[in-house]
Formats: structure tokens, sequence, C-alpha cells
């Protein structure tokens, strides 16, 4: 399954950092910022994620939030949160059923390697919950400013 600009983004149900059960549909009304990366604490993810934080007054001026998922169990996100001070939240698609639903959970390689994870990619969806953009296969270099920009300009 695939989830594409102008469908209604999936709504799930996952515990975050705190083993709080966050729901998608309680952010409608704001616009969410949803991006999915492969692991906590490698060097990629944690660029990405202090990205996010550097950014997240911003994106809150906006009335938008910032969502994080990985595979990654809750103890792990809320180590990476608190080495990291991240001010948003993270939730654990251990199962990776989110992430297969929204086409992200791919066969990658590495080092000649195969295997299933998380291709890192972001679903900006708007407060109506509708995804307005989306981001596949995504370089962390100027990503999170893409996406301000992106929400900045179609609040």
């Amino acid at each position: 399954m695939s989830v594409e600009v102008g469908q209604e983004a999936p709504d799930f149900s996952l515990p975050n950092q705190h083993g709080d059960t966050i729901q998608l549909s309680d952010f409608k009304g704001k616009s969410v910022v949803l991006y999915f990366y492969p692991k906590d604490m490698t060097p990629g993810c944690t660029t990405q994620a202090c990205d996010f934080r550097d950014a997240h007054s911003d994106f809150s001026d906006l009335n938008a939030i910032i969502i994080g998922v990985s595979a990654d169990p809750v103890k792990r996100h809320q180590t990476f949160t608190e080495k990291h001070e991240l001010p948003f939240m993270l939730l654990a698609d251990e199962d990776h059923s989110v992430a297969e639903t929204y086409g992200v959970w791919k066969l990658k390689k590495n080092f000649g390697k195969e295997y299933y994870g998380i291709e890192r990619s972001t679903f900006i969806i708007n407060p109506d919950g509708i995804v307005q953009k989306l981001y596949r296969k995504v370089r962390v270099k100027d990503h999170v400013a893409d996406a301000l920009e992106f929400v900045r300009q179609n609040v």
C-alpha cells in the first residue's frame, strides 16, 4: 500500500516515547509533519531529528506539529529524545504496520546485504487530514528547511 498527495492520511495509533498511545486523528485542525526514519542514534537520523528540533518553534508558529516514526521500541525513543532534547513525539512502530500502510517499509541494500527497513520519508498533512506533500527517499541535508518552507507557503 502507499499514500499519495490528495488522499486522506490513514489514521493510526502508536505509543510515543513515554508509552502514551497517540492517534493521528487527534491532530485534526493542525498541520502535521509526519516523518519516517530508519533508526534512532544513527548519524543521519540524529541529524534529521536535531534539524527538526532546531526548527520546532518555527513549525509551532505555523500551527504545525512534528511526529517522527521508526520501528525502534519506546525505550530507545525515550533515550534518543532525552539525549538530544527533542521537543516532539517519536512513535514506536515496532511491527512496522504503519510504515507499510504509508508505503515506506522497503527492501534496502547496504554493504551487499538486503533487509527490510524504513525508507526515509516525510508526509505533510493539512489540518483537514489530507496529505498535501510527500517526500520520498529523503536526503537529510536541507530537508527540514524545505518542509518548513512548504508548510509556511501552504498554511
